[in-house]
């Protein structure tokens, strides 16, 4: 199937922020004390341009916060101090979420994940609230206002599920408030927000208690998966996904943005599906749609948190295995995932839009515009069980141009694809020094020179895009 966009180079712009750099997830709080953690939220930061970083868990009591000894409630902020101080170190922020309950806090014994976070509301609210009181008044004193002013304080983790909260929404309302009102009034510039909600939920109500109780409340935060809500219980992903629909996440991120009003709206987490073993975390398809999510979540939202930089993950547990489709863009051993290059090209978009004209059923395309280049991207994708195909793509451009030299990088089966190069090996459960180097050559974005070719006063580019297929086409200006 051929099919022909068109953009008009001297048409005007529109500004195009990063938005999805303004924070990437991690799995829990102990896991940013390890080495291999940060060497590769580091990478992270450095390649993909992440701001701020997001992760469960903590206050809870691996991380030493608060515990209690012999009936005594001991505070210990060591642990906590270690982690800001690398984020601040390496010029990020944290995206604070507070949880979860230390069990000297805590009314029951319900817990999440193999590392026992308790998400039992708190025996007395106001311990909580001098517990949110305490730990923010210790980290500006350490910190500062200046430095402060740029984190984001997000109170619990999806409290509209029962498996992260098991007191009613009202329970929850009452934790957000005493906790909002603590972080104020240690400093009104902080900025506070939630609910933090998973499948979009809550968030009317967030926002008609605040107002009502009179709470400050800064953002709107919540999560989505394109499985969410979607096929038969117990259906695997890729029955969810097939009846799901195309442009899902735009559909409901557009809802957040009505619902929200004038307030700031982050996605705290989103994904290609919600399961932490999904063999699409790890495939070109993956870059495919994370790339056509952020393009179409465009003026809706402040930040758009993708979950997780990291296969370095153990909600569940950990797994060894190189290649095991955790929602990492990195591998365990810091291999560069097809959906890793798809934040790569991202990263390198101007900041200005110009618009595209044209439509295809699988085809998306956008133009950018920097101060030394333009970038056209593409995308091939659909969701798994529906119809895609390889494309013939032209490009035509309108207008005066200072164009010198046109190339293009791929990500599909065969362009940095580690996923598939590991399939070639034999699916190793282990890997030498020398298979991971491999391996992290293979994930490597290549150019390929690009030919344009005039066309009745147009400058005309073809691309072959394929099935699940993502390209950046860069054309360097004089």
């Amino acid at each position: 199937m051929d099919t022909t966009f068109i953009a008009d180079l001297s048409a005007p712009c529109a500004r195009f922020p990063h938005f999805w750099e303004h924070t990437i997830g991690s799995g829990h709080a102990t896991l940013a004390l390890r080495a291999d953690w940060q060497r590769q939220l580091l990478r992270s930061h450095q390649e993909l341009g992440f701001e701020h970083v997001r992760f469960h868990g903590i206050l809870s009591d691996d991380m030493g916060t608060l515990v209690d000894e012999n009936n005594q409630l001991i505070y210990s902020f060591f642990n906590t101090d270690q982690v800001m101080d690398f984020l601040l170190s390496i010029g990020m922020a944290p995206f604070v979420e507070l949880s979860f309950m230390p069990l000297a806090l805590s009314s029951g014994t319900q817990t999440v994940f193999n590392y026992k976070g308790s998400v039992t509301p708190p025996k007395k609210y106001t311990a909580w609230k001098e517990l949110i009181s305490t730990i923010v008044t210790h980290w500006l004193d350490r910190y500062g206002i200046d430095k402060m002013r740029n984190w984001f304080f997000e109170i619990w983790n999806e409290p509209n599920l029962p498996s992260f909260w098991t007191g009613t929404q009202e329970d929850y309302f009452l934790l957000y408030k005493n906790a909002a009102e603590a972080i104020k009034a240690v400093h009104p510039d902080l900025k506070v927000g939630g609910p933090a909600s998973a499948s979009n939920a809550w968030i009317t109500e967030f926002r008609e208690f605040c107002e009502k109780s009179r709470t400050p409340y800064d953002f709107i935060s919540t999560h989505h998966y394109p499985t969410d809500a979607f096929g038969k219980p117990g259906d695997d992903t890729i029955t969810q996904l097939a009846d799901s629909h195309r442009s899902v996440l735009r559909d409901q991120a557009t809802d957040t943005r009505k619902k929200a009003g004038a307030i700031p709206v982050y996605y705290t987490e989103w994904s290609t599906s919600s399961n932490p073993f999904d063999s699409l975390h790890d495939q070109p398809y993956a870059a495919a749609f994370i790339t056509k999510t952020i393009m179409e979540a465009r003026d809706q939202v402040q930040g758009y948190s993708f979950w997780t930089f990291s296969d370095i993950f153990d909600e569940n547990y950990f797994s060894s295995i190189p290649f095991h489709g955790g929602f990492g863009l990195m591998t365990i051993h810091g291999i560069p995932k097809p959906a890793y290059r798809a934040y790569e090209l991202l990263h390198r978009l101007g900041d200005q839009l110009l618009t595209v004209e044209g439509t295809h059923p699988t085809v998306d395309v956008w133009m950018t515009k920097g101060p030394e280049a333009l970038h056209i991207l593409l995308t091939n994708s659909a969701l798994p069980r529906h119809p895609v195909a390889t494309t013939s793509v032209r490009m035509l451009l309108n207008g005066p141009h200072t164009i010198k030299t046109a190339y293009m990088e791929r990500i599909d089966d065969n362009h940095a694809n580690a996923t598939g190069a590991w399939n070639a090996m034999g699916k190793p459960g282990t890997l030498s020094h020398n298979q991971v180097a491999q391996l992290e050559t293979v994930s490597m974005l290549t150019r390929e020179a690009m030919t344009m070719t005039p066309e009745n006063g147009a400058l005309r580019l073809d691309i072959e895009l394929p099935p699940q297929g993502t390209a950046l086409i860069t054309l360097e200006t004089e």
